[in-house]
């Protein structure tokens, strides 16, 4: 298999033969970045170690530009893996790639995989050690502009700065540029940790580092939130609707298909047959549910039907609603909200715009609906929880600017006592605060519990304890 192929692979072990130096040897591709550049795990000169394998006619320009950063880094005092060599690789074919093979750091794991094993104490404190790296960075007049949490590494006490490519060296540091580097980094976190933690934070930042004037909380919060907001835009609204390193795409002038990488999909897939096959869940005339079975996995094949000639013109220049779908459950899964798997987008198409049929696959939540869950329930407990994890979903969705659209509890799952949002259709990221869709969502919610007053009770109570600004309860006639 060849350099070009193994970047479009999954996980693949070759050789690598260095130039005037020990071949390297690849056990595994743990990311990818088609036909650019591949990150893997491996062995060289008798040591474990990652190597950066840059492919293409512009390798040499990115390898060049990844060791900068890491020499930037070096010179700045910043803990980072220890570069073991850089210079040209060569397949056993011949073909040629550049490579920087660094050191593999033991025991260690970046902060995205080591943050949901993390009790909340322990997360506080990793996000102070975070924002005191972020100081030491702004101190040596350094930048790191890809601030993602998997480009830093834990190992003990220490942590690791990543990704070499997108550090700058910055002479003579402002203030704003500083305050918009902090403030990207801050939006990495979850929005409300971010509303909890904040002071801390700067407190922590402020011990490496002071500024002519303090950063203080009014002035970087809805910084921060801005940041936070175009990456959901630049990911769910644009980037899992191309070939990245989570999702593949494949397009002509008469359909266009989506899938996650993550999960196995047959070319030509039928899916009107596997409706037709499957569970038929739901039967309407926009939309038809079925539950089928794709590769031993349960999965829920949702088709947005065309009623008409009148129907499909409306629809025909617009994003379908599968695609929407579609984008709406990526923006959760970045935001570690609960929603089904996506697991592909299937439109067809005529003149490769006008859109017709669509379909959104998911996997299946094999879960009670809230109505369910609480009927069911009688352990004071667990429903106490349950409603608590659903008012802090509804809090963290308004501070998010995200309107769900359709808030029955028919489309909240519950995996334990936790909500899982489901029929994305209809969500909507705000690009400013948008109080009256988050009080028709609360209201529409309450709605559900009309013929229980004592659920209905508990939630506005516990809504009232959740809520820092009353405003939208306020306005739903919850308070």
């Amino acid at each position: 298999m060849n350099l070009e192929a193994l970047s479009q692979a999954g996980k693949a072990q070759f050789v690598l033969h260095l130039e005037g130096a020990p071949d390297l040897q690849v056990l595994e591709i743990v990311r990818r970045i088609p036909s650019r550049r591949l990150v893997a795990k491996g062995e060289w000169n008798g040591q474990g170690v990652f190597a950066k394998i840059f492919l293409g006619k512009d390798a040499q320009k990115y390898a060049k530009r990844d060791a900068d950063g890491i020499a930037i880094l070096q010179q700045g005092g910043i803990a980072t893996p220890k570069p073991l060599y850089s210079g040209a690789g060569f397949s056993d074919k011949g073909e040629q790639a550049q490579v920087i093979v660094l050191e593999e750091i033991k025991s260690s794991g970046n902060v995205e995989e080591l943050w949901p094993t993390l009790k909340p104490k322990a997360r506080q404190e990793l996000v102070e050690k975070l924002m005191k790296i972020i100081a030491q960075h702004h101190d040596a007049d350094i930048v790191h502009t890809d601030l993602h949490l998997k480009n830093f590494l834990v190992a003990n006490d220490a942590i690791y700065t990543l990704d070499g490519d997108g550090v700058r060296q910055h002479a003579g540091l402002t203030y704003k540029k500083a305050l918009h580097n902090l403030a990207e980094m801050i939006s990495k976190f979850d929005v409300l940790e971010q509303s909890e933690w904040l002071p801390q934070m700067l407190e922590a930042y402020h011990t490496i580092i002071r500024w002519h004037r303090p950063i203080d909380t009014v002035q970087i919060a809805p910084l921060a939130n801005e940041y936070r907001l175009k990456a959901l835009r630049n990911y769910a609204d644009k980037k899992v609707f191309r070939s990245c390193t989570d999702v593949s795409v494949r397009q002509s002038a008469s359909a266009f298909q989506a899938w996650s990488n993550a999960f196995y999909l047959p070319e030509n897939l039928e899916c009107d047959a596997l409706i037709a096959g499957g569970v038929l869940l739901k039967n309407g005339n926009t939309c038809t549910v079925a539950m089928a079975k794709i590769a031993d996995k349960e999965i829920v094949i949702k088709r947005y039907n065309i009623k008409g000639v009148v129907h499909a013109v409306s629809r025909a220049l617009r994003p379908s609603r599968a695609a929407v779908s579609w984008a709406n459950a990526h923006r959760l899964k970045l935001l570690g909200i609960p929603t089904a798997v996506p697991i592909a987008l299937l439109e067809t198409r005529k003149f490769d715009l006008l859109r017709g049929k669509a379909y959104f696959l998911t996997e299946f939540v094999n879960a009670l609906d809230a109505t369910q869950f609480f009927a069911q329930t009688q352990n004071k407990l667990l429903r106490a929880a349950a409603v608590k994890n659903i008012c802090t979903l509804f809090y963290r969705l308004y501070l998010l600017q995200i309107s769900h659209g359709d808030t029955k509890a028919t489309n909240i799952k519950m995996q334990g006592v936790m909500p899982v949002l489901i029929d994305l259709d209809g969500m909507r990221q705000h690009h400013r605060p948008c109080l009256k869709a988050h009080v028709r969502d609360l209201r529409r919610f309450m709605r559900n519990w009309q013929d229980d007053q004592a659920l209905y009770n508990a939630f506005i109570k516990t809504f009232k304890v959740t809520y820092a600004d009353h405003t939208p309860l306020k306005m739903a006639g919850i308070l």
